[in-house]
């Protein structure tokens, strides 16, 4: 299984690719100083293999290293994941600290 993780800014999006094929997809809007990770989907084939978490994990590190936006998780995933990652705290919009 070849994993190829990717953002698409055009369509405000990160993708997780199987093998060529979309298995995840993370939408977001920019807030001015914020990302709203608004949507987490994994096709039904490739749910339970922890990749949407891989997929959160990369948006979280992309938004870090190229921006000083932090997170908003509009997405109940996404709020799960950083409660599952208290050392990625720091991230979180400070508005909802």
């Amino acid at each position: 299984m070849r994993k190829e993780l990717t953002h698409e800014p055009d369509a405000r999006r990160y993708v997780l690719r199987v093998d060529g094929g979309i298995a995840s997809v993370l939408d977001y809007r920019v807030l001015g100083d914020a990302v709203a990770f608004t949507r987490t989907f994994t096709n039904p084939t490739y749910r339970g293999a922890g990749l949407a978490g891989d997929l959160v994990e990369y948006a979280v590190n992309d938004v870090e290293a190229s921006s000083t936006r932090h997170i908003v998780p509009s997405c109940w995933y996404v709020g799960e994941w950083f409660d599952r990652h208290p050392d990625r705290q720091q991230m979180l919009d400070e508005r909802l600290t």
